[in-house]
């Protein structure tokens, strides 16, 4: 079984920057963050708060001086960035990236350069293949936690990862209660008046039914909107009397 890929920020300026790259690491699964370099030393005090949360990932993370030392574990390395001239590599998408990682031997680092400028030509040539995301050529800016979250969620799906915590979905009602429902609302709507002209009425009914049947509604909501139509006949009868 593959090991997670080890995420390398190079020359990091911002502590800010470093938190939220973390915090797109611990979201997919990645806790493992080595640090090359970052401009304010480490730990940041800033780098916390950005984090939300991912402390751990902030914990463990290590400095290196070095991209070279900061990989020499690492049978594959990656290289995030555009096509750099004079450099010819292989060049992947982070999904096609993610997918090798998973079936690939050794321990996988992606490198990820500094904000402003990138990763250098030098670090790029540590790499053994280049990851480049499919972007608007008329805007082709990513910020760090944006490039970072990219190849983290795409190595993610193939984790078992837990979905996150959603509303308990109530199962469709039978239909009896569906039935029920249905003949609420036709009678309020035969003593309204509302079915006109007579010759009219098998389609409409047709045709409120299939609307009506159409949302596949819960015992709930099915009670939830009976007893709307309670309260309205409720308040039409009181008016009338």
């Amino acid at each position: 079984m593959s090991q997670p890929p080890v995420i390398v920020l190079v020359r990091p300026q911002l502590g800010e920057n470093i938190g939220k790259a973390a915090r797109a690491m611990l979201n997919f699964g990645l806790l493992e963050l080595r640090l090359v370099a970052p401009r304010d030393g480490w730990p940041n005090p800033s780098a916390g708060p950005a984090a939300s949360g991912a402390d751990i990932v902030l914990e463990k993370a290590q400095v290196y001086e070095t991209v070279a030392d900061a990989v020499a574990d690492c049978a594959h390395v990656y290289a995030t960035t555009v096509r750099k001239r004079g450099i010819t590599k292989p060049v992947v998408t982070p999904e096609q990236a993610a997918r090798t990682i998973h079936t690939d031997a050794g321990r996988s680092a992606i490198l990820f350069g500094p904000e402003r400028s990138g990763l250098e030509t030098d670090d790029v040539a540590l790499a053994r293949t280049i990851i480049t995301v499919p972007i608007n050529p008329e805007f082709g800016s990513l910020n760090l936690a944006q490039a970072v979250i990219l190849v983290a969620y795409e190595w993610s799906k193939g984790e078992a990862l837990a979905q996150p915590t959603q509303e308990e979905i109530h199962p469709p009602a039978p239909q009896d209660e569906l039935e029920g429902m249905i003949n609420q609302l036709d009678a309020m709507l035969a003593d309204s008046g509302y079915y006109f002209p007579p010759d009219r009425v098998p389609t409409t009914r047709r045709a409120l039914r299939t609307l009506l049947t159409k949302p596949g509604w819960s015992t709930y909501e099915l009670r939830t909107f009976r007893g709307v139509l309670s309260a309205l006949d409720g308040r039409k009868r009181h008016r009338a009397g």
